[in-house]
């Protein structure tokens, strides 16, 4: 199960977009892809009559979906992998940690 929320700040780590950040506004769980602001902006055209938020038609620009496997969460400055675990004996929710690597 996916550890990224709404409103997380995320890093894409592959594909097209890869570098880039933004906030998510949505996850769209059963099909594995998440919406992040101003990120894989697709264009679509709209008849004139068609849409309530744009009466008289045109290009409209939309957010695009990113693959859930190609973004990281950003905790500070750098993208970390996030697990669950439970903070005390018998707690229903669960805290997101971030793993770091261990310097040796």
């Amino acid at each position: 199960m996916p550890v990224i929320r709404k409103g997380d700040t995320v890093k894409v780590i592959a594909g097209k977009e890869k570098g880039k950040s933004g906030i998510v506004l949505e996850v769209l769980r059963e099909e594995g892809r998440v919406r992040v602001e101003k990120l894989m902006t697709v264009k679509r055209h709209v008849r004139k009559g068609r849409n309530q938020t744009n009466p008289e038609g045109g290009i409209v620009e939309k957010a695009g979906t990113i693959a859930i496997s190609n973004v990281m969460v950003v905790a500070g400055d750098k993208p970390v992998r996030l697990e669950k675990v439970a903070r005390e004996l018998g707690a229903k929710e669960k805290a997101r940690l971030a793993r770091r690597k261990v310097a040796s």
